[in-house]
């Protein structure tokens, strides 16, 4: 993590100053020293002029420990000034809107996702430093039998979930859900979304809920199938139809979700059902990563498929 200065100079007179004292401490590796101290006493020299500040910033210095002349000659001499006036330049080039801001990877974090960045940086990270190493190329070859059974067992930090594939009904799906379990997408991945009486939703390793895994595959549909209760396992997508991937969601004990049978111009594609551990899919600790990012998830621990 790197601290980027953006000094409203237009508004805050004393801004650029402040910025330049904070990095002639961090010379002398007190820059967060000089940070707070600035912070503290704001209230004792936000009225001061330009001159009378420069004055009080040596005896911020000196309280934070620091070679006060050393300290007072770097800043006099205009050391610093290139370091932020850069800084600030670049936030004017790509339209910050003032501060705190966080940028990843010298980008604004797309504006619709913004909730995500100050709860959940360990995700931004493994969005960018992570999950491009475990993108897949294109969908799986088709490896199950439509004729045979497949049973999912997934171990969660809540218990066993037992899921019955429906390889006749979604055969994209449930060959792509094999394929990614025993490839170990799964392992250790969070449901990071659980909405009571709705469902637990899960396959993001970023834990952010904006993470693919490199490639999508299309809608199906059965009239057999219906959201009409609890434990349908269905393939999440975007709002548009055939975006379907690696996450999936499954439908908690409450009332009728047959509206995923027709949202957003479509079906959300049913692949399964739960046999055994219902109790478990309801007990999955209930979080929204907008509205209650800092809720610890609840864990998938492996995911292992029975075939006969």
């Amino acid at each position: 993590m790197v601290y980027r200065h953006f000094p409203l100079t237009e508004i805050h007179d004393k801004a650029q100053l402040a910025a330049e004292a904070s990095e002639a401490a961090g010379a002398q590796g007190k820059f967060w020293e000089m940070h707070d101290l600035l912070f503290e006493m704001h209230t004792s020299w936000q009225d001061l002029n330009v001159d009378e500040f420069r004055a009080r910033l040596n005896d911020y210095a000196e309280q934070a420990g620091l070679d006060v002349e050393r300290f007072s000659a770097d800043l006099d001499a205009g050391k610093f000034t290139a370091r932020v006036t850069a800084a600030s330049d670049l936030a004017r080039a790509i339209g910050l809107p003032g501060t705190p801001f966080l940028l990843v990877n010298e980008a604004p974090w797309p504006e619709g996702l913004s909730y995500l960045v100050y709860s959940n940086l360990d995700g931004v990270v493994k969005f960018f430093a992570v999950l491009p190493e475990r993108q897949y190329s294109a969908y799986p070859d088709v490896t199950i039998d439509p004729d045979k059974t497949y049973i999912a067992t997934i171990a969660t930090d809540k218990g066993d979930i037992v899921i019955e594939l429906y390889p006749k009904e979604a055969p994209l799906a449930a060959n792509n859900f094999v394929f990614l379990a025993r490839d170990g997408w799964y392992d250790n991945v969070t449901f990071h979304r659980v909405v009571d009486a709705f469902v637990a939703q899960a396959g993001d390793p970023t834990g952010l809920g904006v993470g693919g895994v490199g490639y999508v595959y299309k809608t199906e549909s059965s009239p057999d199938l219906t959201y009409d209760g609890p434990g349908w396992v269905g393939v999440a997508r975007t709002n548009d139809l055939d975006t379907n991937g690696a996450q999936f969601f499954i439908t908690r004990t409450g009332i009728s979700q047959e509206q995923l049978d027709a949202l957003n111009g479509g079906p959300y594609t049913i692949f399964g059902r739960v046999i055994e551990g219902q109790a478990v899919v309801d007990g999955l600790t209930v979080r929204d990563p907008q509205s209650s990012p800092d809720t610890p998830p609840s864990v998938i621990l492996s995911i292992t498929i029975k075939e006969e």
